[in-house]
């Protein structure tokens, strides 16, 4: 059977993830909240986010910026985008 979680992205009933994607508090609060689908489109986002800033994920402010923007995108607010970026249909 099918795991079903209110996404918080998408304020809908959707299938929610197998298991916790980080330990901890944090990671309750996204397996909880979070739809499957909102988490695979994150870690897209994310590699583009990387990739397209050139993102030291060494530097601890980077990865606290890279951890506020997460934060954003699963809320479904606005959150940073690339030069260019154009969002699936």
């Amino acid at each position: 059977m099918v795991r079903k979680v209110f996404c918080r992205k998408y304020q809908e009933d959707l299938e929610g993830m197998s298991s916790p994607p980080y330990p901890g508090e944090k990671g309750e609060d996204i397996f909880n909240n979070v739809s499957k689908r909102a988490w695979e489109e994150w870690l897209e986002h994310q590699k583009m986010l990387i990739n397209e800033g050139q993102i030291n994920l060494a530097d601890r402010e980077s990865r606290k910026w890279l951890n506020e923007q997460m934060d954003l995108f699963l809320s479904g607010e606005e959150y940073a985008k690339p030069a260019g970026f154009k969002p699936k249909e």
